[in-house]
């Protein structure tokens, strides 16, 4: 049975909504991977040269040119021991490479969220990568999902992010605990806190201003923040995210690795999906910082935040290879 087939097996269970979301949300950068399946269909046999014209594509993707170098050295070596000749039957191997860089076997992909305690999340990542759209998002499900939840603006330096997080509160019913602009943001996730205990919420999504201007001053901002929370609720933030624009592309991953210098890490959140052609930059990103993708944005609706997943990325990113081996075998 070919990768792609256990691929389709294996999600075929799950909500096919959210199999045509990734499909919908990934429509540009499947053009991009589509390249992969014209190259495939060119070279009957594997040589130098298909794998020079895959390094370049994968790159053209946004793969990132240190992971596209151990990709293609990892599937040379596979294709050796496999005696993997045919361009054809690399395709699904490269897929399932490609998984397999997305999440390591023993990782959890999920929100480390607990029932019966107040639940800490704390997100980062510098002004216009969509990080308080994503908080208001996060709220909408949680609330979907029953829970209580308290929003905290901790970006007191961005004028305007206060504002805009009190309209997602007012659009999802759901309470911002603020100060003014310029405020101490420590103090207002203190507050925060304060106001989620009061209100005996699951989880607090707390914001934060995000400038990597100056590091030093990001690295101090985020530790006293931290010290506030663990101080409070001990083993919190159960959750620091870092929130990161995909139609931004090396760019994303430049400012991931600062990130990830400033701030332990326990998660991606990789908005605007839909709108790039390079999204092969989560691939990238998760390889080079060893940290899960755990949310991507697929589109503008409210319930477009979804839980990253590794075999319905790839899947949609080779549905047009997978759709036409479903051909193939119908034929036979």
């Amino acid at each position: 049975m070919s990768f792609f087939k256990k691929l389709k097996e294996k999600i075929s269970g799950q909500a096919e909504v959210i199999t045509n979301k990734f499909k919908e949300g990934l429509t540009k950068t499947r053009g991009a991977f589509e390249k992969v399946e014209d190259l495939v269909r060119r070279y009957k046999r594997i040589d130098d040269e298909f794998y020079d014209e895959l390094e370049e594509i994968l790159i053209g993707a946004d793969v990132g040119v240190t992971t596209v170098m151990e990709l293609v050295d990892d599937l040379r070596s596979e294709a050796r021991k496999q005696k993997i000749e045919n361009a054809h039957d690399l395709q699904p191997l490269l897929s399932e490479k490609l998984v397999g860089l997305l999440k390591n076997k023993e990782e959890d992909l999920s929100l480390n969220i607990e029932e019966d305690r107040m639940n800490v999340i704390l997100f980062v990542g510098v002004n216009g990568v969509g990080k308080t759209t994503t908080i208001g998002k996060m709220a909408h499900m949680f609330k979907s999902q029953g829970k209580n939840v308290v929003m905290a603006a901790g970006d007191t330096f961005r004028a305007g992010a206060i504002e805009q997080l009190e309209v997602w509160g007012e659009r999802v019913g759901v309470e911002v605990v603020k100060q003014q602009q310029g405020s101490d943001p420590a103090a207002v996730i203190y507050d925060g806190i304060q106001a989620a205990r009061t209100k005996k919420a699951d989880v607090l999504l707390c914001d934060t201003a995000g400038r990597l201007q100056n590091k030093v001053n990001l690295m101090e901002e985020l530790a006293k923040i931290k010290r506030v929370i663990s101080r409070e609720i001990p083993g919190a933030p159960h959750e620091t995210l870092l929130v990161l624009d995909a139609t931004t592309g090396q760019n994303a991953l430049s400012q991931a690795k600062a990130f990830s210098e400033s701030a332990d890490l326990s998660g991606l959140v990789l908005t605007k999906l839909d709108g790039t052609a390079k999204g092969g930059i989560v691939i990238a990103i998760r390889n080079e910082l060893n940290v899960p993708v755990k949310y991507v944005g697929l589109g503008e609706k409210m319930d477009d935040l979804q839980p990253f997943d590794p075999e319905q990325f790839v899947h949609a990113l080779f549905a047009g290879a997978i759709e036409k081996e479903e051909e193939e075998n119908l034929g036979e």
